[in-house]
């Protein structure tokens, strides 16, 4: 396996760590503050990421996550690994090159099985960062680590599908610039386990839809991209808002979620590596009982820790990436499973170190640390939680021996 980055890969990184040097860590204060000034903090994006976002596409620093050519920047997920790790050191980064989650799976979906009406409809201005998107499968009244489980309906009538259901963790719902949300739901109950479901284009404007309150994560509200629970009530949309075909929205779901999971990763890595940094920095300069804290036994080894088990995590991520551009997703799953483990619980173990370094100051709002613990914390469970991938790590291993 050859992890070396190509001299376009190696310009890019150049340019996106320039970039974020200059324009992506001073604003993040600036961000906060804005958003903090406005009436509520549901009511509009903060004015610096829409100039920030201007700056990237300038750039040339947009859609780099998307494989396609056509529409992205033609990467494969071997190339985009580091530059989605150092967009994973900054909260606001992932947005600011439209790199951010749910857009960026949402945009694949569209890419890779949407017709061409829905791909000039929704697909386009999510690409040209005019719009963003919603991602309603998680339900709160089934366990939807098992997406078989999910009892939303999406039932035709004649030209039209009607949904019912309630949905959470519909991430992005709250921002106001979000206009659609791709829902999964049961089509036919009756068919095999996994051909019951379908997704399907819901315009968050139709009729029906309500956003019935917005989710916290360990306080923090996320606002204005937000997480919100969503009822469904007989909603009504043309037939042609299907994607791909009825009966494949488990396979979709699939074809999604492999992507999707080796980016949180990626940025996952980043946000421990800025972690360490800051870490780094701080005991250098901070004494306690005569010496640095740098000079301390017990900080060592925390350092020593975190620069081993960033390299591990960063190691086998590459080595998914590798895998799914070579023999592809399926063939790939073991390890996509294992970087899923991996990664949240590393970043979390490094930046919980870096918060004990910091002393009080790590778990406040004056450095990112807190709001990168609780990111990184919901990452066990976001896109199948740690032990949903561990049985099946274990299963194949397992099948090595039938």
């Amino acid at each position: 396996m050859d992890f070396s980055y190509s001299e376009k890969v190696q310009r890019l990184i150049q340019k996106l760590s320039v970039f974020m040097e200059e324009h992506i860590y001073p604003n993040e204060k600036v961000y906060e503050q804005q958003l903090n000034e406005q009436d509520t903090r549901w009511s509009a994006v903060p004015p610096i990421i829409e100039e920030l976002k201007k700056k990237a596409k300038q750039e040339g620093l947009w859609n780099l996550f998307l494989p396609d050519a056509q529409y992205g920047a033609g990467l494969s997920n071997l190339e985009y690994a580091p530059l989605c790790e150092i967009m994973g050191r900054s909260p606001i980064a992932p947005e600011v090159f439209n790199c951010n989650a749910p857009d960026t799976g949402n945009m694949e979906v569209l890419a890779r099985y949407g017709s061409e009406e829905q791909k000039k409809r929704w697909l386009l201005p999510l690409l040209n960062g005019e719009i963003r998107s919603c991602f309603s499968m998680t339900e709160p009244d089934v366990a939807s680590s098992d997406a078989t489980n999910i009892q939303a309906s999406i039932v035709r009538n004649g030209d039209e599908y009607v949904i019912s259901g309630k949905k959470w963790w519909s991430s992005g719902a709250g921002d106001p610039r979000c206009k659609v949300a791709i829902v999964m739901g049961k089509t036919n109950p009756d068919a095999p386990k996994h051909e019951q479901q379908s997704m399907i284009i819901v315009p968050l404007d139709t009729p029906g839809v309500k956003i019935e309150r917005m989710l916290s994560v360990f306080g923090y509200d996320h606002a204005p991209h937000g997480h919100a629970e969503i009822t469904y009530e007989h909603v009504r949309v043309p037939k042609e808002n299907i994607i791909w075909a009825e009966g494949k929205g488990f396979a979709i779901a699939q074809g999604r979620l492999g992507p999707g999971r080796i980016h949180h990763c990626m940025r996952l890595i980043g946000a421990a590596e800025r972690a360490l940094e800051l870490m780094c920095q701080r005991v250098k300069k901070r004494v306690a009982f005569g010496k640095t804290l740098a000079e301390q036994g017990v900080i060592q080894d925390w350092i020593a820790q975190s620069r081993i088990e960033i390299e591990q995590a960063r190691l086998l991520t590459l080595k998914a990436a590798y895998m799914m551009d070579t023999v592809g997703n399926k063939a790939a799953k073991t390890e996509i499973a294992m970087i899923k483990v991996v990664a949240p619980n590393v970043a979390l173990k490094v930046i919980d170190r870096a918060i004990q370094a910091f002393g009080a100051a790590g778990v406040s709002d004056d450095v990112p640390l807190a709001a990168q613990w609780a990111s990184a914390r919901t990452l066990r469970l976001a896109d199948g939680p740690d032990e949903v991938h561990k049985a099946q790590i274990a299963k194949l291993e397992l099948k090595k021996y039938d």
